[in-house]
């Protein structure tokens, strides 16, 4: 009998496109139609796990901690969503944590969301990675920031970093820093918008590596 998980990633560009994983279990031989009842019991219908993850991609775009330096993304294990990826700001894993518990069906959230150690290393990598991105005129498709955004003083930044901060609006490509290791998120149009952001993180003083996890719109990425 096989039972499936759902995943689905949270892109910048605030579409969730669940897969499925198909793990098969060891006995192959015919089920029992109540053991067969009984596995249906911990699962969502089609219909019902569509709205589910509708609803938790809605949820979770809309935190106000959610920012272009996040980037988040969930599976199904029967009826508890399991919450992944990286949180710039340790508040953002415990809202998500609460909004997805507050959905009608959610039996359970295994929260594996990784808070980021606050570093102004990494928070200098994440500003100048930013800019770097967002000011190709190619790339400013990607954003809803007016070019030059956010170059005047700010109050919180100064206080604890961009990650207090940090550019607000539409962001495509999500940038996450771990002690100088970037990884880049989201969704574009095209492998050359694709390789223009990487060239411009790897270009960044500062940045150990990079990894290129940007999806492009109506391609199978093969993640």
């Amino acid at each position: 009998m096989k039972r499936a998980t759902f995943l689905a990633s949270l892109c910048a560009a605030l579409v969730l496109t669940p897969s499925v994983l198909v793990a098969q279990n060891g006995n192959a031989t015919a089920q029992s139609n109540a053991a067969a009842e009984q596995d249906n019991s911990n699962t969502w219908s089609p219909e019902l796990a569509a709205n589910i993850v509708k609803q938790i991609r809605s949820k979770l775009t809309s935190l106000p901690d959610y920012s272009v330096f996040d980037s988040l993304r969930f599976a199904f294990k029967g009826k508890t969503v399991v919450l992944k990826g990286y949180a710039s700001r340790p508040t953002l894993k415990s809202e998500a944590e609460k909004v997805v518990k507050g959905i009608e069906g959610v039996e359970g959230v295994d929260n594996e969301i990784q808070v980021l150690p606050p570093s102004p290393n990494d928070d200098r990598i994440r500003w100048s990675v930013y800019r770097r991105i967002y000011s190709q005129p190619t790339l400013r498709k990607y954003t809803s920031a007016p070019p030059g955004f956010g170059e005047g003083p700010s109050v919180a930044r100064e206080a604890g970093g961009i990650t207090a901060d940090p550019p607000i609006g539409y962001n495509a490509i999500h940038i996450i820093v771990n002690n100088g290791n970037v990884i880049l998120t989201g969704v574009v149009d095209s492998k050359t918008d694709a390789d223009i952001a990487a060239i411009q993180a790897n270009s960044t003083s500062g940045v150990f590596s990079v990894d290129n996890d940007l999806q492009v719109a109506g391609k199978d990425n093969g993640k």
